[in-house]
């Protein structure tokens, strides 16, 4: 690990990728004093819209990443699907967490799940798949039903098939997802009796601190809610706080990593993926938490004293997607859901509405998670205009 740097208030934080989550930690940094450079196609992307300044290139410009290692003290991104030539790149330049190493096992899903148990944790049963034979003897050895998935690139549910037969349905989605990528991965489907993810913050000293445990729930495979803490065993919950410290060690992380975990159906804990980058399944800290996981990036980032993660309150976070500003007319009633008690709205600046693109998140901190989940839930309905 480099030595650990401390940079100043006024220092400049680059970032790959303008996106919502680009966007909440630029407008973190900002609040602590430093100036933000955001490479991004768009000029008016989230993130550029709060940001002191916007390189505007492709994400596959090895020449904009260099320029932006140039101009910046310190570089991270805000997703992993980006090529880590262009990370190595802007690393040739200048310093970047978490490392193109870490982004070129976390991009991979065969590479990932290996590192994870090199770390000492367990995931479901898996196979790499390139070829036909290969497909056929994962569904021999580790049987159905299963997910097959893209080895990269896949997100928010897209290059993934639940596979229940043998039959013409199985093989019609292997030749659909090899069409889409060389490698696939072939894995166990998981019974799980719930979804969660510990988001681990560590700083270039090692300094490691994990945010409570949440639990997250899916629809049509995107993230729908987050609820903190997770109801589940303290047991629980600690073992998940363990794996994600042991997995930050193991990939030697300067910055957030978000391990998602399925919790079983006889209490063991499974991971399933990792993200190294803010979650949106930890949108819910910035309203629930001393520190936010945006400030906690900034933090690692810079050099400083990773922030106490104990919660503010009990709290709930819902999605909004694009679906609601097409069934409204393009009109959702915020201030219908703002009189929910405990309301938070917040709205990542996208101009084009789409459905299942995220637009934006409503978070309710309440004196417990239910009431909390509860009352997320019915904000994001009078949003739709469907509760008084």
């Amino acid at each position: 690990m480099p030595g650990t740097r401390v940079l100043p208030p006024g220092s400049c934080i680059g970032v790959i990728g303008g996106g919502q989550l680009g966007r909440m930690t630029a407008i973190a940094a900002r609040q602590m004093g430093y100036e933000v450079l955001v490479l991004d196609p768009d000029p008016r992307c989230p993130a550029g819209q709060v940001a002191s300044g916007v390189i505007a290139s492709p994400y596959s410009d090895r020449s904009a990443a260099s320029e932006l290692a140039r101009r910046s003290d310190v570089v991270t991104y805000e997703f992993e699907n980006i090529d880590a030539t262009v990370v190595e790149a802007a690393e040739a330049v200048g310093r970047v967490f978490p490392s193109s190493k870490v982004l070129r096992v976390c991009q991979h899903r065969v590479l990932e799940k290996q590192a994870v148990e090199r770390a000492g944790s367990r995931v479901s049963p898996f196979r790499q798949v390139v070829t036909e034979a290969d497909f056929y003897a994962a569904v021999k050895d580790i049987g159905l039903p299963a997910v097959l998935k893209t080895a990269t690139m896949g997100y928010d549910g897209k290059g993934q098939a639940v596979l229940r037969s043998p039959g013409a349905e199985a093989a019609a989605a292997f030749a659909r997802l090899r069409g889409q990528a060389d490698v696939l991965v072939y894995e166990r489907f998981v019974p799980f009796a719930k979804e969660l993810s510990v988001i681990c913050a560590r700083g270039q000293d090692g300094e490691t601190v994990c945010f409570p445990c949440t639990e997250n729930v899916h629809k049509d495979n995107i993230l729908d809610t987050s609820t903190a803490p997770a109801d589940v065993p303290p047991e629980a919950a600690g073992e998940a706080s363990r794996i994600a410290t042991s997995i930050a060690a193991a990939l030697d992380i300067v910055g957030l990593i978000c391990v998602e975990l399925f919790l079983t159906t006889d209490g063991g804990l499974l991971v399933n993926e990792l993200a190294p980058r803010p979650h949106n399944s930890g949108h819910w800290t910035i309203e629930g938490c001393r520190t936010s996981q945006f400030h906690q990036l900034v933090r690692a980032l810079c050099g400083l004293s990773l922030g106490a993660v104990d919660m503010a309150a009990p709290v709930a976070m819902a999605n909004l997607l694009g679906d609601i500003w097409l069934s409204t007319d393009m009109k959702p009633d915020f201030a219908r859901a703002l009189r929910v008690p405990g309301a938070s709205l917040h709205l990542y600046g996208k101009v084009e509405p789409r459905a299942g693109r995220k637009m934006g998140h409503i978070t309710v901190v309440a004196g417990d998670a239910g009431t909390a989940l509860q009352r997320a839930r019915e904000a994001r309905a009078r949003v739709s205009g469907t509760r008084s």
